[in-house]
């Protein structure tokens, strides 16, 4: 009886100090947990930036917008799924542009019917060859970088080949590695997408 409250005893010592290893290296795990979402190639030169829809802010077709005006390319295909009110994504998008002062020229819509972005990916990759592009950078917020990238490259593995991509991030209104974990918006938005991550490996 005597050793088993003694291992008892230990067993919970030890719970108690991961416990507070835990709490106190939250900062650096919580953190590795959003960098994970992330990948970032930076802007290069390529034919032509795409801009994933579902960003409400204009904060991705902002940096769509940079890259064409830091001379990396020189149009940006703007992806639309028709959900806003019965107004396309795309040209709501680039009337925002617009009225932030950039070009109209600058842009082309993509309509198309995706609820995904694996439904999106076939969509725009579609536009791609349609226009012979051999190189896109493909614009999206920072957090949905890294599934993008192996939805795109998993697209183009299964026709074959496709164009050259580098992913740019987007700032989020919200989402940032640094301290995600603080802010309510943020943290469902990590929730959602770590959720789409998981569930995307068995075909969900």
């Amino acid at each position: 009886m005597v050793e088993r409250r003694s291992f008892g005893f230990k067993s919970g010592l030890v719970l108690l100090f991961v416990a507070a290893v835990v709490f106190l290296a939250r900062d650096l795990w919580l953190f590795a947990i959003g960098e994970a979402l992330v990948h970032d190639d930076g802007p290069g030169k390529a034919e032509i930036a795409v801009v994933l829809a579902g960003d409400a802010w204009g904060l991705r077709l902002t940096k769509g917008a940079e890259l064409v005006k830091q001379g990396y390319v020189p149009r940006v295909l703007v992806s639309g799924p028709p959900d806003f009110y019965g107004i396309n994504e795309a040209d709501a998008a680039i009337q925002f542009a617009i009225g932030k002062g950039y070009p109209a020229e600058w842009f082309i819509p993509l309509y198309h019917t995706a609820l995904s972005t694996r439904e999106e990916a076939s969509a725009v990759l579609d536009a791609l060859k349609q226009r012979n592009i051999h190189s896109f950078l493909l614009v999206t917020s920072n957090y949905h970088t890294a599934r993008a990238r192996r939805i795109f490259l998993s697209a183009e593995r299964q026709r074959g080949g496709g164009p050259d991509l580098r992913v740019v991030a987007a700032v989020d209104r919200f989402f940032t590695t640094a301290n995600w974990w603080r802010h309510r918006e943020a943290r469902k938005t990590a929730f959602l997408e770590w959720t789409k991550t998981l569930t995307s490996v068995f075909g969900i």
